[in-house]
């Protein structure tokens, strides 16, 4: 696997990282709303990827991160740095939002499988059958 693709990590594997690198960096990419209100992982950081009002990508995106990564080490214009792991509903919008940091220098990418409340069940429930909640993992609501 080259270092400039975007790499898939379970919510195990996800909270692991965040415990045993100081420097790892979990972000929670929903909507404000989202984020606030179905709750979020304990420790991570919120960057919108789509936002309300207007539901547009946030063109400031990999500079708000980069910002979080302040310190990381530039080489062969390549940004290298902490482990950057995205997360969201389902897996989805964060290897959109992954995908992008890789096309802009980014290295150490991570999409945080199954996210924050995993896919619908036969009822149209999330947080059912995976997902950070399902799998018991610390989390937290306003």
């Amino acid at each position: 696997m080259s270092k400039r693709e975007l790499k898939n990590i379970s919510p195990q594997e996800a909270w692991k990282v965040m415990n045993d690198d100081p420097r790892a960096l979990l972000v929670d990419i929903r909507s404000s709303m989202e984020y606030l209100f179905v709750g979020h992982p304990r420790g991570a950081v919120h960057v919108a990827w789509i936002d309300e009002p207007e539901w547009k990508v946030n063109p400031d995106f990999t500079t708000e991160i980069r910002k979080l990564i302040l310190g990381g080490v530039v080489q062969s214009g390549e940004i290298s740095s902490a482990p950057v792991m995205l997360i969201c509903r389902s897996g989805k919008r964060s290897v959109e939002a992954g995908n992008q940091l890789i096309a802009d220098g980014m290295t150490n990418v991570y999409n945080v499988t199954q996210g924050f409340e995993g896919d619908l069940d036969d009822n149209h429930h999330r947080s059912t059958q995976g997902g950070w909640r399902y799998e018991n993992l610390p989390w937290e609501q306003c």
